[in-house]
């Protein structure tokens, strides 16, 4: 009988460690991405980072494992806050840094398949 609860006790265990995250980390959830894509010097190297081009911050390394499952899934394993502030980053890389968004994607995108979308969801939001 023992045998048989500590059999249970263990698959239990074994698949709440086998279940996939329902969402990535939200531990940067509450960055200040205004200060950032309004100050080239700290955007640049995450951008940089992404592309690997250069060195990665930890969240720069979180950012980057994630991004091509979250475009290809349209985000949806993000937290709220992290879907407002993609399609942020995504409109500014559009309108400011637009050397840098093509750069990233003919890296994660050389379809067009997922960021045409992105390019359509702002163009009608300037409308």
């Amino acid at each position: 009988m023992k045998a048989c609860i500590a059999l249970c006790l263990f698959a239990l265990v074994a698949a709440a460690l086998a279940r996939p995250q329902s969402h990535y980390t939200d531990r940067y959830d509450n960055m200040d991405l205004n200060e950032i894509l309004n100050n080239r010097r700290l955007l640049i190297p995450y951008i940089q980072c992404v592309l690997g081009e250069g060195k990665c911050t930890p969240d720069g390394r979180e950012l980057k494992s994630h991004i091509r499952e979250a475009l290809e899934n349209d985000c949806a394993k993000c937290t709220d806050n992290q879907r407002e502030g993609s399609r942020r980053v995504i409109a500014h890389l559009i309108k400011h840094e637009a050397g840098y968004w093509d750069k990233l994607k003919a890296k994660y995108d050389p379809n067009g398949k997922y960021s045409r979308r992105h390019e359509q969801e702002l163009a009608a939001a300037q409308a």
